[in-house]
C-alpha cells in the first residue's frame, strides 16, 4: 500500500463482519450509523458498509440498474475493541439491540478481525459500486460460438456477429435452410458453447 491511499482502518480500529437478517443489510447499516451518532460512539465505531455492485439488466426491452449485494447477510463494521479483543459493553448493547442483527463472526464472544487482504478487497468493492454500472451477463465477443436458449430460435446454434452493449442485444449468425442469417436477440437469450 502506498502513502497516498486511504488507510485500511481508522487508528486503533479494525474491521469485523456482522451477521444480519437477509435483505436487512441496508436497514441495519443506516440504523447503526444513526445510533453511533446519537450515542456519541464515534470514537469506538467508524464506518459501517454494505458493499454492492451496480448492474444493468434488460427488462422488457429497457436497461434498468439494479444493486446487488456482494455479501448477502453481512454488514462490515469498523470498530475499536477492548485490549482482550472483546467489544465494549455499551457498543455491544447498541449493536445487539438493533433490529435484524445477529452476531459477529468470531468465537468466545470476541469478534475475529478481518485479514488485511480481505479488507482491501471489501473496500475496493465498496468504492467500485459508485462507478458506472455493468451489464451483467453480457460477456460475448465476435466469433463466440453460442446457443440461443429462448425465443423463436431456441436451440439454434450460431456465432456472435456483433454485441450492442447499450441495448443489451447480441447479433448471432445462424444457418437456416442452408443460408447464413443474422438474428438479433437479447443477451440473456444466448449462452456460450
Amino acid at each position: 500500500m502506498d502513502e497516498t491511499s486511504q488507510p485500511l482502518c481508522a487508528p486503533g480500529m479494525n474491521w469485523y463482519v456482522l451477521r444480519v437478517a437477509s435483505n436487512k443489510e441496508e436497514q441495519v447499516r443506516a440504523a447503526l450509523e444513526r445510533k453511533v451518532k446519537i450515542e456519541g460512539l464515534d470514537d469506538r465505531v467508524g464506518r459501517v458498509l454494505v458493499p454492492t455492485l451496480k448492474e444493468r439488466r434488460m427488462r422488457g426491452g429497457q436497461v434498468k440498474v439494479f444493486e446487488r449485494k456482494l455479501y448477502p447477510g453481512y454488514v462490515f463494521v469498523e470498530m475499536a475493541c477492548e485490549e482482550d479483543g472483546a467489544i465494549a459493553e455499551n457498543v455491544w448493547f447498541m449493536i445487539k439491540e438493533t433490529t435484524g442483527v445477529g452476531d459477529f463472526i468470531g468465537s468466545d464472544g470476541k469478534p475475529t478481525r478481518m485479514a488485511d487482504h480481505d479488507v482491501v478487497g471489501m473496500l475496493a468493492a465498496s468504492q467500485k459500486a459508485d462507478d458506472e454500472p455493468t451489464l451483467s451477463g453480457l460477456d460475448f465477443k465476435k466469433g463466440d460460438p453460442v446457443k440461443i436458449t429462448d425465443g423463436s430460435f431456441e436451440n439454434y446454434e450460431g456465432e456472435v456477429e456483433m454485441v450492442d452493449t447499450k441495448r443489451g442485444l447480441v447479433t448471432v449468425v445462424l444457418t437456416i435452410f442452408g443460408r447464413s442469417t443474422p438474428v438479433e436477440v437479447e443477451y440473456w437469450q444466448v449462452e456460450k458453447l
